[in-house]
Formats: C-alpha cells, sequence, structure tokens
C-alpha cells in the first residue's frame, strides 16, 4: 500500500505545503495592505488637491477621519482641518457658514412636513 494515500486519486491539483499557504497568507496580508495604503494616498491627494472646491476637499476629509466638522467658528480643529485640505482658515469657515445656511433653509421646510394639518 502506498504512503501517499489520496482521496481523489485523479486529482491532478498540485499539493500545496504548510509553507506556501502561510506564505500565500501573507502575500494577500501584504496586497490588503497595499489595497488600504493605496487608498489612502489617493483620499490624501483628494483633500489636498487645489482642483477640488473646498466643500470637496473639507467632506474628503470628514470621511478620512470620521469626523464632522463642528460648528463652532473657533473651535481649534478647523486649523487642523485648514492645514489638511492646504485650505485657509477663512475657506473652511466660509464652508461652516455656508452649511448652517443650508441647515437653516433647510428646517422650515422639515417642520411643514411634520404634521402640518391643523
Amino acid at each position: 500500500m502506498s504512503s501517499t494515500y489520496s482521496p481523489f486519486p485523479h486529482d491532478i491539483a498540485p499539493r500545496r505545503t504548510t509553507s506556501e499557504l502561510i506564505k500565500t497568507h501573507a502575500e494577500r496580508l501584504a496586497l490588503e495592505e497595499h489595497e488600504r495604503a493605496q487608498r489612502k494616498r489617493l483620499e490624501l491627494e483628494e483633500q489636498r488637491s487645489d482642483v477640488n472646491p473646498p466643500d470637496v476637499r473639507i467632506r474628503t476629509w470628514e470621511k478620512v477621519h470620521g469626523l464632522r466638522m463642528p460648528s463652532d467658528p473657533m473651535h481649534p480643529i478647523l486649523d487642523v482641518i485648514a492645514i489638511g485640505t492646504r485650505l485657509t482658515l477663512a475657506q473652511v469657515r466660509e464652508e461652516q457658514r455656508t452649511r448652517a445656511a443650508l441647515r437653516v433653509a433647510r428646517a422650515p421646510s422639515q417642520e411643514s412636513g411634520l404634521g402640518g394639518e391643523t
């Protein structure tokens, strides 16, 4: 009897050794890490690109960091946002004002749809 018994005697697929499986897993992990680094690099480029307007850059910054820009015009994180997006502090505050104006403009229209029967 042969010591190379296989439950699938006609299987022609090459057998992988444990070291090959580990290498393959390590290679897959390295590829995933490379892809994550590539995505991060692209997001940072988008966040800093002069081609993108301030609102796009700030939204990208928010996405990358998982944070929302605060509405307080004196909040210290605004300096960090300005540096990260290569915008001026004035441009960041202008985006704050634009967002605040949009919230105010939407508020009455949302209230009118919430039970407007009187």
